[in-house]
């Protein structure tokens, strides 16, 4: 097992260097650290070693794995200085008296989670739409199977205008639209912003960040919707993730489940961001409803399909270890501006 540590070690600084563009890198970051990648499967063998060895071993596996991640990211800094200082010598002009040492703006945590998760579903074939966030009570409600006077619209506490539009409450509002835009079959995700009267605390805020997700295919069913999470989740956390489905009552899908993720700021052992309870709800999700997909010009009888709403705030929060989530709307450039390195 050693010798295969050693000998992936010795193969990943010989492509590393050979490796000139940004592509060849993120090509090599995914051959080494992706799910299927090199370091994944040196992982996997530890079960066919002894009890005696795993430990040493995974250690020393451990060890390659945060080798290979900073050697890459070093190997990215080091393209996109000469990348940009290649530029600089084929333009034509510039303005040799303005300073160098301008600080320059950086990607709020949520941008980040939002562009990295866009790229994963774009990979698997989905299209990006946007919509607004002031509608209706149609798209809000009534094209969801929520009709006036229903009960589940007291889930939901809403901001009204005087207008009688209202500021969206779910990302959900833009499926009748989308539907009547592109029909069936259809694979989008529309990120924006939502708003609801919340008591705010560690894990809730009355302005929040969701991606809505719609699939309509031909024999779709919950093995595609759990498919699809579990890609995304161990895309982002360049792990597998641990998951529970349970059910949840949501008008717009039949059946509803609530997708909760083992909460990463304490290992589930239970902490103020997870209520102590291990978990995290991320994404409400299930089979869209009959009479949505009806609401929307679609065949319910040839065509079935799923939606989840992927909470990007939490989303968030767990990838980068954020415990409140009040730190997010906080405007505060020194706890925002540490995830991201890069200038933009």
């Amino acid at each position: 097992m050693k010798s295969k540590i050693e000998a992936a070690r010795l193969q990943f600084e010989t492509d590393l260097a050979k490796a000139t563009t940004s592509e060849e890198i993120e090509n090599l970051r995914i051959a080494f650290l992706g799910k299927k990648g090199l370091i994944t499967d040196l992982l996997k063998g530890l079960k066919d070693v002894s009890v005696e060895e795993k430990k040493e071993i995974g250690k020393d596996v451990n060890i390659l794995k945060g080798f290979v991640a900073k050697s890459i990211e070093e190997k990215q800094t080091e393209l996109k200085k000469a990348e940009q200082e290649a530029k600089l010598k084929s333009a034509k002009c510039y303005d040799i008296t303005a300073p160098d040492n301008l600080e320059l703006g950086t990607l709020h945590p949520i941008s980040l989670v939002q562009r990295e998760v866009e790229k994963v579903f774009v990979s698997m074939g989905f299209t990006i739409e946007d919509f607004s966030e002031i509608v209706d009570d149609y798209s809000n409600f009534e094209a969801l199977n929520i009709p006036k006077h229903h009960p589940a619209r007291d889930m939901q506490d809403t901001y009204y205008l005087d207008n009688g539009q209202l500021l969206k409450t779910h990302t959900s509002a833009a499926q009748n639209a989308i539907m009547k835009k592109y029909g069936a079959p259809l694979r989008v995700i529309f990120p924006s912003r939502c708003f609801r009267n919340e008591s705010i605390d560690a894990s809730h805020e009355n302005t929040f960040f969701q991606m809505e997700g719609i699939m309509i295919d031909e024999d779709i069913s919950i093995s595609n919707l759990i498919y699809f999470m579990k890609t995304l989740l161990s895309e982002v956390f360049k792990r597998d993730v641990k998951v529970r489905l349970r059910p949840g009552f949501f008008p717009f899908v039949e059946p509803g489940f609530e997708l909760d993720i083992n909460c990463e700021i304490c290992g589930g052992e239970g902490c103020p961001t997870c209520k102590h309870s291990g978990w995290i709800e991320l994404c409400p999700c299930g089979m869209i409803h009959p009479n949505v997909l009806i609401e929307g010009g679609i065949d319910p009888e040839k065509y079935t399909g799923f939606a989840f709403g992927l909470g990007l705030t939490r989303l968030a929060m767990m990838e980068y270890g954020i415990k409140d989530i009040r730190v997010l709307n906080s405007g505060n450039l020194k706890a925002l501006t540490q995830f991201d390195t890069r200038n933009i």
